[in-house]
């Protein structure tokens, strides 16, 4: 179920509750695809799209959590954050993969997409996120 909140810079948030398994990627993705779309900011989605996928794919890797919560808000004019909230407190790391490492550029691929990311720790987990700078068009 998707959920829409009002936010303090007068725009909705969007949050949906999704089993943590890799299928919730694509779901993710619907979401923030939708949230930019009401927002008149479509040219961000493909940013916005892979943040999101990597977001969930470090939460399905790394929790043993059975639910995430995603999130998209614009927290000011012209900024947007995707966040995958989990209930596992360990912060993620930003490592560099060696050349042929399958696996490990997830967070390397948010640090280059987004204007910047972090993560929270939360009293119960903790929450990843990403933010775009994306003006309105026209």
């Amino acid at each position: 179920m998707i959920v829409t909140t009002t936010r303090p810079s007068g725009h909705p948030g969007y949050t949906e509750t999704l089993p943590c398994t890799a299928q919730s990627a694509a779901t993710a993705r619907r979401l923030v695809r939708t949230a930019l779309a009401v927002w008149g900011i479509e040219h961000c989605v493909d940013a916005a799209t892979l943040i999101v996928s990597e977001l969930v794919a470090n939460a399905v890797d790394h929790t043993d959590c059975r639910v995430i919560r995603v999130t998209v808000t614009r927290p000011a004019h012209g900024l947007v954050r995707v966040a995958v909230v989990d209930k596992c407190r360990t912060l993620p790391v930003l490592r560099t993969a060696g050349a042929d490492d399958e696996r490990g550029r997830g967070l390397a691929v948010v640090e280059e997409c987004a204007w910047r990311w972090g993560a929270d720790r939360l009293a119960w987990g903790k929450r990843v996120w990403g933010e775009l700078r994306c003006a309105i068009d026209g």
